[in-house]
Protein backbone atom coordinates (compact mmCIF):
# COMPACT_ATOMS: atom_id res chain seq x y z
CA UNK A 1 0.00 0.00 0.00
CA UNK A 2 1.55 3.27 -0.95
CA UNK A 3 0.89 6.10 1.63
CA UNK A 4 0.28 9.73 1.36
CA UNK A 5 3.45 10.61 3.72
CA UNK A 6 6.57 8.91 4.49
CA UNK A 7 8.14 9.20 7.84
CA UNK A 8 11.24 11.17 7.52
CA UNK A 9 13.77 7.84 8.34
CA UNK A 10 11.89 6.46 5.09
CA UNK A 11 11.64 9.44 2.67
CA UNK A 12 15.05 9.95 3.13
CA UNK A 13 17.04 6.92 4.22
CA UNK A 14 19.71 7.03 1.58
CA UNK A 15 20.80 10.19 2.61
CA UNK A 16 20.87 8.52 6.20
CA UNK A 17 23.26 5.25 4.79
CA UNK A 18 25.11 7.34 3.18
CA UNK A 19 26.08 9.81 5.84
CA UNK A 20 26.43 7.05 7.82
CA UNK A 21 29.25 5.53 5.93
CA UNK A 22 31.12 8.56 5.95
CA UNK A 23 30.68 9.67 9.23
CA UNK A 24 33.91 9.20 11.41
CA UNK A 25 33.21 11.34 14.33
CA UNK A 26 32.68 10.19 17.68
CA UNK A 27 28.75 9.74 18.63
CA UNK A 28 27.04 10.11 22.15
CA UNK A 29 25.35 6.58 23.27
CA UNK A 30 23.05 4.96 21.10
CA UNK A 31 22.62 7.57 18.74
CA UNK A 32 22.70 6.47 15.15
CA UNK A 33 25.05 9.47 13.52
CA UNK A 34 27.29 12.00 15.20
CA UNK A 35 26.63 15.52 15.77
CA UNK A 36 28.48 16.46 12.67
CA UNK A 37 26.49 14.19 10.81
CA UNK A 38 23.33 15.10 12.28
CA UNK A 39 24.10 18.59 11.10
CA UNK A 40 25.08 18.03 7.52
CA UNK A 41 21.62 15.84 7.39
CA UNK A 42 19.46 19.21 8.85
CA UNK A 43 21.69 21.63 6.62
CA UNK A 44 22.70 19.98 3.45
CA UNK A 45 25.97 18.99 1.98
CA UNK A 46 27.55 17.06 -0.62
CA UNK A 47 29.65 14.28 0.54
CA UNK A 48 32.85 12.75 -0.71
CA UNK A 49 30.79 9.83 -2.49
CA UNK A 50 29.20 12.33 -4.32
CA UNK A 51 25.98 11.95 -2.78
CA UNK A 52 23.53 15.25 -2.70
CA UNK A 53 22.14 15.65 0.98
CA UNK A 54 19.42 18.17 0.72
CA UNK A 55 19.28 21.08 3.31
CA UNK A 56 16.20 20.41 5.76
CA UNK A 57 16.20 23.17 7.45
CA UNK A 58 16.93 26.67 5.61
CA UNK A 59 18.59 29.16 8.05
CA UNK A 60 21.05 29.90 10.63
CA UNK A 61 22.96 26.99 11.45
CA UNK A 62 24.04 27.92 14.64
CA UNK A 63 20.44 27.39 16.29
CA UNK A 64 20.72 23.52 14.97
CA UNK A 65 23.87 23.14 16.53
CA UNK A 66 22.51 24.22 19.62
CA UNK A 67 19.88 21.91 19.22
CA UNK A 68 22.02 19.18 18.37
CA UNK A 69 24.55 19.66 21.60
CA UNK A 70 21.94 19.94 23.77
CA UNK A 71 20.20 16.59 23.00
CA UNK A 72 23.51 15.11 23.86
CA UNK A 73 23.73 16.25 27.00
CA UNK A 74 20.49 15.27 29.96
CA UNK A 75 18.78 18.36 29.09
CA UNK A 76 15.50 18.07 26.99
CA UNK A 77 14.91 20.55 24.02
CA UNK A 78 12.32 23.04 23.40
CA UNK A 79 11.97 24.43 20.18
CA UNK A 80 9.72 27.36 20.12
CA UNK A 81 8.36 29.94 17.44
CA UNK A 82 5.41 31.32 15.32
CA UNK A 83 3.34 28.96 13.38
CA UNK A 84 5.38 27.98 10.53
CA UNK A 85 8.92 28.48 11.56
CA UNK A 86 9.46 24.51 10.95
CA UNK A 87 9.75 23.53 14.64
CA UNK A 88 7.84 20.01 14.03
CA UNK A 89 10.11 19.49 11.12
CA UNK A 90 12.89 19.93 12.49
CA UNK A 91 12.27 17.58 15.50
CA UNK A 92 10.79 15.35 13.25
CA UNK A 93 14.65 15.39 11.20
CA UNK A 94 16.65 15.33 14.34
CA UNK A 95 14.63 12.28 15.58
CA UNK A 96 15.19 10.44 12.43
CA UNK A 97 19.07 11.80 11.60
CA UNK A 98 19.75 10.37 16.25
CA UNK A 99 17.60 7.81 16.89
CA UNK A 100 16.67 6.60 13.39
CA UNK A 101 13.31 6.84 14.48
CA UNK A 102 10.43 9.97 14.19
CA UNK A 103 7.56 7.93 15.51
CA UNK A 104 7.39 8.23 19.25
CA UNK A 105 5.25 11.37 19.00
CA UNK A 106 2.88 12.54 21.51
CA UNK A 107 0.65 15.29 20.09
CA UNK A 108 -0.24 17.75 22.46
CA UNK A 109 -3.80 19.00 22.73
CA UNK A 110 -6.20 19.96 25.38
CA UNK A 111 -7.57 16.70 26.30
CA UNK A 112 -3.99 15.04 26.30
CA UNK A 113 -4.05 12.67 29.30
CA UNK A 114 -1.89 11.70 31.46
CA UNK A 115 -1.36 8.17 30.54
CA UNK A 116 -0.19 9.54 27.17
CA UNK A 117 2.63 10.80 28.83
CA UNK A 118 3.42 8.09 31.26
CA UNK A 119 0.86 4.48 30.16
CA UNK A 120 -1.72 2.97 30.15
CA UNK A 121 -3.40 -0.39 30.68
CA UNK A 122 -4.80 -3.11 28.66
CA UNK A 123 -8.09 -3.27 30.85
CA UNK A 124 -8.88 -6.58 29.88
CA UNK A 125 -5.44 -8.10 30.92
CA UNK A 126 -5.70 -6.22 34.11
CA UNK A 127 -8.82 -7.11 34.55
CA UNK A 128 -8.56 -10.93 35.11
CA UNK A 129 -4.84 -10.68 36.19
CA UNK A 130 -4.48 -7.47 37.57
CA UNK A 131 -1.55 -5.08 37.17
CA UNK A 132 1.32 -6.73 35.21
CA UNK A 133 3.93 -6.05 33.15
CA UNK A 134 1.69 -8.04 30.41
CA UNK A 135 -1.40 -5.56 30.89
CA UNK A 136 0.84 -2.46 30.59
CA UNK A 137 0.66 -0.52 27.82
CA UNK A 138 3.55 1.95 27.00
CA UNK A 139 3.77 5.12 25.77
CA UNK A 140 5.47 6.81 23.11
CA UNK A 141 7.59 8.22 26.17
CA UNK A 142 8.35 4.90 28.09
CA UNK A 143 9.42 3.23 25.07
CA UNK A 144 11.77 6.08 24.37
CA UNK A 145 12.91 5.64 27.43
CA UNK A 146 13.44 1.71 27.30
CA UNK A 147 14.83 1.96 23.46
CA UNK A 148 17.30 4.73 24.60
CA UNK A 149 15.65 6.94 21.61
CA UNK A 150 14.43 10.33 21.44
CA UNK A 151 10.65 11.31 21.70
CA UNK A 152 8.81 14.17 20.34
CA UNK A 153 6.24 16.43 22.33
CA UNK A 154 4.06 18.61 20.09
CA UNK A 155 2.62 21.57 21.44
CA UNK A 156 3.36 21.13 24.31
CA UNK A 157 1.83 24.16 25.63
CA UNK A 158 -1.79 22.90 24.69
CA UNK A 159 -1.22 20.35 27.62
CA UNK A 160 -2.80 21.00 31.04
CA UNK A 161 -0.71 21.84 33.63
CA UNK A 162 -1.05 18.73 35.31
CA UNK A 163 -0.32 16.78 32.94
CA UNK A 164 2.80 18.69 31.73
CA UNK A 165 4.48 18.37 35.17
CA UNK A 166 4.29 14.66 34.95
CA UNK A 167 6.99 15.42 32.72
CA UNK A 168 9.14 17.16 35.45
CA UNK A 169 10.00 13.61 37.41
CA UNK A 170 11.33 12.10 33.87
CA UNK A 171 13.22 14.98 32.75
CA UNK A 172 15.39 15.28 35.96
CA UNK A 173 15.43 12.27 37.50
CA UNK A 174 15.43 9.92 34.27
CA UNK A 175 12.68 7.83 36.28
CA UNK A 176 9.10 6.62 35.19
CA UNK A 177 7.81 4.76 38.58
CA UNK A 178 5.28 2.54 37.65
CA UNK A 179 3.21 2.58 41.61
CA UNK A 180 0.93 0.19 40.70
CA UNK A 181 3.73 -2.70 39.83
CA UNK A 182 6.06 -1.18 42.46
CA UNK A 183 8.60 -0.79 39.87
CA UNK A 184 10.37 1.84 37.76
CA UNK A 185 11.55 2.53 34.33
CA UNK A 186 14.65 3.59 34.50
CA UNK A 187 16.18 5.78 30.72
CA UNK A 188 18.69 4.27 28.88
CA UNK A 189 21.22 5.64 27.62
CA UNK A 190 20.66 8.35 24.15
CA UNK A 191 17.36 8.91 25.89
CA UNK A 192 15.90 12.82 25.30
CA UNK A 193 12.91 15.19 24.54
CA UNK A 194 12.61 17.24 21.80
CA UNK A 195 9.04 19.45 22.78
CA UNK A 196 7.64 22.39 20.68
CA UNK A 197 5.42 25.42 21.37
CA UNK A 198 4.42 27.94 19.52
CA UNK A 199 5.11 31.16 21.32
CA UNK A 200 2.58 33.33 19.34
CA UNK A 201 -1.01 31.23 20.52
CA UNK A 202 0.27 30.46 24.23
CA UNK A 203 -2.60 27.32 23.91
CA UNK A 204 -4.07 26.00 27.24
CA UNK A 205 -1.60 26.34 29.97
CA UNK A 206 2.20 27.98 29.88
CA UNK A 207 4.90 26.11 31.13
CA UNK A 208 5.55 25.58 35.27
CA UNK A 209 9.12 27.45 35.97
CA UNK A 210 9.94 23.90 37.40
CA UNK A 211 9.25 22.23 34.18
CA UNK A 212 11.10 25.11 32.05
CA UNK A 213 14.11 24.57 33.57
CA UNK A 214 14.46 21.29 32.19
CA UNK A 215 14.66 22.92 28.86
CA UNK A 216 17.47 24.45 26.78
CA UNK A 217 15.02 26.93 24.62
CA UNK A 218 15.92 27.60 21.24
CA UNK A 219 13.89 30.26 19.03
CA UNK A 220 13.19 29.40 15.68
CA UNK A 221 12.62 32.67 14.27
CA UNK A 222 10.62 33.31 10.75
CA UNK A 223 13.25 33.41 7.43
CA UNK A 224 14.72 36.57 7.26
CA UNK A 225 15.30 37.31 3.72
CA UNK A 226 13.01 36.85 1.17
CA UNK A 227 15.20 34.43 -1.15
CA UNK A 228 15.62 31.90 1.94
CA UNK A 229 11.58 31.98 2.32
CA UNK A 230 11.06 31.32 -1.42
CA UNK A 231 13.76 28.67 -1.30
CA UNK A 232 11.62 27.11 1.29
CA UNK A 233 8.81 27.39 -0.04
CA UNK A 234 9.92 26.11 -3.18
CA UNK A 235 11.69 23.28 -1.52
CA UNK A 236 8.70 21.90 0.38
CA UNK A 237 6.36 22.41 -2.55
CA UNK A 238 8.52 20.19 -4.50
CA UNK A 239 8.31 17.34 -1.81
CA UNK A 240 4.62 17.56 -1.21
CA UNK A 241 3.64 17.81 -5.23
CA UNK A 242 5.76 14.85 -5.54
CA UNK A 243 4.51 12.58 -2.78
CA UNK A 244 0.74 13.16 -3.90
CA UNK A 245 1.95 12.61 -7.53
CA UNK A 246 0.89 16.26 -8.28
CA UNK A 247 3.25 17.61 -11.26
CA UNK A 248 5.03 20.66 -10.19
CA UNK A 249 6.14 21.24 -13.54
CA UNK A 250 4.31 24.11 -14.28
CA UNK A 251 5.02 25.90 -11.35
CA UNK A 252 7.01 29.42 -11.89
CA UNK A 253 9.38 30.77 -9.58
CA UNK A 254 8.17 33.97 -10.04
CA UNK A 255 4.53 33.00 -8.37
CA UNK A 256 6.27 31.98 -5.29
CA UNK A 257 8.21 35.03 -5.01
CA UNK A 258 5.21 36.97 -5.39
CA UNK A 259 3.03 34.97 -2.93
CA UNK A 260 5.79 34.95 -0.41
CA UNK A 261 5.97 38.84 -1.04
CA UNK A 262 2.93 39.85 -0.37
CA UNK A 263 2.98 37.47 3.16
CA UNK A 264 5.77 38.91 4.25
CA UNK A 265 4.35 42.40 3.37
CA UNK A 266 1.29 41.99 5.30
CA UNK A 267 3.05 40.27 8.18
CA UNK A 268 5.43 43.05 8.92
CA UNK A 269 3.03 45.76 8.26
CA UNK A 270 4.87 47.54 5.89
CA UNK A 271 6.10 47.23 1.82
CA UNK A 272 9.48 45.31 0.96
CA UNK A 273 11.27 48.63 -0.29
CA UNK A 274 9.97 50.13 3.82
CA UNK A 275 7.97 53.10 1.61
CA UNK A 276 4.80 52.31 2.64
CA UNK A 277 3.01 51.02 6.10
CA UNK A 278 0.35 49.00 5.59
CA UNK A 279 -2.00 47.50 8.42
CA UNK A 280 -1.33 43.34 9.34
CA UNK A 281 -4.38 41.13 9.47
CA UNK A 282 -4.91 38.79 12.55
CA UNK A 283 -3.95 35.74 10.23
CA UNK A 284 0.27 34.04 10.80
CA UNK A 285 1.25 34.05 7.03
CA UNK A 286 3.80 32.04 7.75
CA UNK A 287 5.98 29.88 5.15
CA UNK A 288 3.79 26.46 6.35
CA UNK A 289 1.00 28.35 5.10
CA UNK A 290 2.45 29.83 1.61
CA UNK A 291 3.39 26.13 1.07
CA UNK A 292 0.04 25.42 1.81
CA UNK A 293 -1.22 28.14 -0.65
CA UNK A 294 0.91 27.24 -3.69
CA UNK A 295 -0.25 23.26 -3.22
CA UNK A 296 -3.37 24.09 -3.71
CA UNK A 297 -2.64 25.97 -6.30
CA UNK A 298 -1.14 23.29 -8.05
CA UNK A 299 -3.97 20.93 -7.45
CA UNK A 300 -5.99 23.33 -9.11
CA UNK A 301 -3.68 23.84 -12.02
CA UNK A 302 -3.34 20.29 -12.44
CA UNK A 303 -7.54 19.84 -12.70
CA UNK A 304 -8.87 22.43 -13.71
CA UNK A 305 -6.24 24.30 -15.56
CA UNK A 306 -3.65 24.20 -18.40
CA UNK A 307 -1.37 22.83 -16.00
CA UNK A 308 0.83 25.96 -15.61
CA UNK A 309 0.61 27.78 -12.21
CA UNK A 310 -1.25 31.57 -12.33
CA UNK A 311 -2.72 33.75 -10.44
CA UNK A 312 -6.15 32.54 -10.61
CA UNK A 313 -4.99 29.00 -9.70
CA UNK A 314 -2.85 31.40 -6.27
CA UNK A 315 -5.73 33.51 -5.24
CA UNK A 316 -8.03 31.57 -3.88
CA UNK A 317 -6.11 30.33 -1.14
CA UNK A 318 -4.17 33.16 -1.01
CA UNK A 319 -7.03 34.93 0.15
CA UNK A 320 -8.38 32.06 2.31
CA UNK A 321 -4.92 32.31 4.38
CA UNK A 322 -5.24 35.86 4.79
CA UNK A 323 -8.94 36.59 5.37
CA UNK A 324 -9.17 34.50 8.94
CA UNK A 325 -11.59 36.99 10.56
CA UNK A 326 -13.82 38.35 7.67
CA UNK A 327 -14.72 41.51 9.81
CA UNK A 328 -11.19 42.55 10.85
CA UNK A 329 -8.81 41.13 8.10
CA UNK A 330 -11.57 41.58 4.25
CA UNK A 331 -10.80 45.67 4.72
CA UNK A 332 -7.47 45.17 5.28
CA UNK A 333 -6.71 42.78 2.44
CA UNK A 334 -9.30 44.97 0.07
CA UNK A 335 -6.87 47.70 1.01
CA UNK A 336 -3.66 46.11 0.44
CA UNK A 337 -4.87 45.28 -3.28
CA UNK A 338 -6.08 48.78 -3.98
CA UNK A 339 -3.09 50.23 -2.68
CA UNK A 340 -0.17 47.95 -3.61
CA UNK A 341 -0.69 44.94 -6.12
CA UNK A 342 -3.07 47.28 -8.32
CA UNK A 343 0.21 50.20 -8.52
CA UNK A 344 3.02 47.40 -9.09
CA UNK A 345 4.08 46.77 -12.79
CA UNK A 346 3.12 43.20 -14.20
CA UNK A 347 1.07 42.08 -11.20
CA UNK A 348 -2.42 42.99 -12.64
CA UNK A 349 -3.46 39.75 -13.09
CA UNK A 350 -3.07 39.01 -9.12
CA UNK A 351 -4.94 42.24 -8.46
CA UNK A 352 -7.95 40.84 -10.92
CA UNK A 353 -8.15 37.40 -9.54
CA UNK A 354 -8.52 38.36 -6.25
CA UNK A 355 -10.93 41.07 -6.69
CA UNK A 356 -13.04 38.27 -8.32
CA UNK A 357 -13.47 36.37 -5.59
CA UNK A 358 -13.49 39.27 -3.05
Amino acid sequence: METIRLHAEQEFETELKALLEEDKYPKPPNWVLSPWAVLKYLMGTKLEDGTEITPKYIGNSRLIEIAIATLATDRALLLMGLPGTAKTWVSEHLSAAISGDSTLLVQGTAGTAEDAIRYGWNYAELLAKGPSDKALVNSPVMTAMREGKLVRVEELTRIPADVQDTLITILSEKVLPIPELGSEIQAAKGFNLIATANDRDQGVNDLSAALQRRFNTVVLPLPSSIEEEVQIVKQRVYSIGKSLEIPTTGMAVEEIRRLVTIFRELRSGQTEDGKLRIKSPSSTLSSAEAISVMTNGLSLSTHFGDGQLNATDVAGGLIGAVIKDPSQDKPIFQEYLETVVKERKHWSDMYRACKDIL
